[in-house]
């Protein structure tokens, strides 16, 4: 993992001195479309590269930083929520068996972010891990579109700027940030995977217990 982290940095750093903010709107808006490129690199990246080594003080950090980091995010977001929207359910429909995901699920699944879907949506841009594929099942249970749209933009806000700041704090030495948060990515793929065990151990006992249905005489 730390091999193909510093992949990334090397790649990010190129991107970043090309391009600038662009290039975190870009590679912010990625991330959020469901590809793991670890915000926790890029927005202290750029919180040093950006704002720190140009000599720009610690408030543009995280106007700066927040601002393009959420545009990015909140494109990749959208992005991800639409293609849950119109085609996720039809395809979790036809295919989801497969996945052990039913209509039954689904329905329990539209009522969860029914009630929470906007603090789940606010939440998990604060979190390593989960933040980056929250938008499609959002998506899938069709979450209100603009409320989705401010909580994402908001939650990316916040998150975003206070790595950019932490960048701007640690200055050439802004790896270590991302040293100091990767213990708190055990115990999330942790409760996630917990999770999905769970889940599959719910299905297979609900299957086992429905009744067979008798044949037509």
């Amino acid at each position: 993992m730390e091999a193909i982290e510093a992949a990334i940095m090397e790649f990010l750093h190129s991107v970043l001195n090309a391009i600038g903010w662009p290039g975190v709107v870009l590679i912010m808006a990625l991330e959020s479309a469901n590809i793991p490129i670890p915000s926790e690199v890029t927005m202290p990246l750029a919180g040093w590269m950006l704002v720190q080594a140009k000599g720009l003080l610690l408030w543009r950090a995280a106007l700066d930083g927040g601002f393009y980091g959420a545009l990015g995010c909140t494109i990749g977001s959208i992005a991800s929520y639409l293609l849950g929207f119109w085609g996720g359910r039809p395809f979790l429909r036809r295919w989801g068996r497969y996945i052990l995901i039913s209509q039954h699920d689904l329905e329990q699944a539209d009522r969860w972010f029914a009630r929470w879907g906007d603090w789940a949506v606010f939440i998990s841009r604060l979190m390593p891990i989960v933040r980056t594929f929250i938008s499609f099942p959002a998506g899938v249970t069709r979450v209100h579109f603009l409320r989705f749209t401010v909580y994402s933009f908001v939650g990316s806000f916040i998150w975003c700027g206070a790595l950019a700041i932490a960048g701007h704090a640690f200055g050439s030495e802004w790896e270590r940030i991302r040293e100091i948060m990767r213990p708190f990515d055990i115990p999330i793929a942790i409760a996630l995977l917990a999770g999905m065990a769970y889940y599959i151990y719910r299905h297979v006992r609900r299957a086992q217990t429905q009744p067979i249905a008798e044949p037509e005489a």
